[in-house]
């Protein structure tokens, strides 16, 4: 199945028309993904509390000729889950296209971002925003090495819509402190792409503990994070390059961003008149005449 979704994409779309079985298999796949179903089919089917066709005729219903053929699909998957950079470069050099490097990265961005909106479910983008909208509800947000600067941009901007926004620092002594200010209700807003991030993980499972609400801004191929999460919001990232590209997970906060400002709009107003009023105040901006 050249070019196909990723397995955890699929098996979302079908859970509608499954049985009851195959949806059981489905949600167990899901909850324990991508391990679950790595190993074999028998361990699978009794892990899931299915019978060996069940697993059968769910990977013939996703267009695989059995359950083989998914496992060679998904270990693709895992390996690019997992590719360095050095590997990532290696791919793209091979059999690039004959054309200026603006064209080629700019090409791969669109096609990011149309696949992207593509594949969010509305319902699902319009509950985060609504998690974050919730003024009875303070937010932290973390990010890993190289997503801890969108994560910065978020809550900078998010400071400014609504009180009660707070940036976690990617030290983990910093970690106690923030979680012992955290209540359940709170949202934590993760941002963990690939290669996966323990210590991200371990805060989003710290914070799960606490009772806090988890969404999760990931890569299409989904980190682990995801198992600890109430919205998961998966973007692509693959660009010609050595590192994966950040413009998609950018459209998605700053749509985030503009969504929750309409639904507080009523408060927010006051928040940027007042904010003005302190810049005028300080001279913080330069005045043309």
């Amino acid at each position: 199945m050249a070019d196909a979704p990723p397995l955890d994409e699929q098996l979302r779309t079908a859970l509608p028309d499954l049985t009851r079985a195959e949806r059981q298999l489905a949600t167990h796949i899901l909850s324990h993904y991508p391990v679950a179903a790595l190993g074999s089919i028998t361990a699978l089917a009794k892990a899931a509390d299915v019978s060996t066709p069940t697993v059968v005729r769910l990977m013939q219903k996703l267009g695989y000729k059995g359950y083989p053929d998914c496992q060679r699909a998904l270990r693709a998957e895992v390996e690019a889950m997992l590719v360095s950079p050095l590997a990532k470069h290696d791919r793209w050099r091979g059999g690039v296209p004959d054309t200026h490097v603006l064209n080629r990265f700019a090409d791969a961005v669109i096609a990011n971002l149309q696949q992207t909106v593509g594949q969010i479910d509305p319902a699902e983008f319009d509950a985060a925003a609504a998690l974050l909208a919730d003024p009875g509800r303070r937010i932290f947000a973390i990010g890993g090495r190289i997503t801890h600067a969108i994560a910065d941009y978020f809550v900078t901007l998010m400071k400014v819509i609504r009180p009660d926004v707070t940036l976690m620092s990617d030290m983990s002594n910093t970690w106690p402190p923030a979680l012992l200010d955290m209540k359940p209700g709170d949202v934590l807003l993760v941002f963990d792409i690939r290669r996966y991030e323990n210590a991200v993980l371990q805060v989003a499972e710290m914070a799960r503990d606490q009772g806090a609400e988890i969404v999760l801004i990931t890569d299409r191929w989904v980190s682990p994070a995801a198992a600890h999460a109430r919205h998961t919001l998966a973007a692509h990232v693959e660009v010609p390059s050595a590192w994966d590209s950040n413009v998609t997970l950018m459209v998605l906060v700053e749509t985030l961003l503009a969504a929750v400002q309409t639904l507080t709009w009523e408060t927010t107003e006051g928040r940027l008149k007042r904010l003005e009023s302190l810049y005028a105040q300080t001279r913080f901006f330069r005045r043309y005449r």
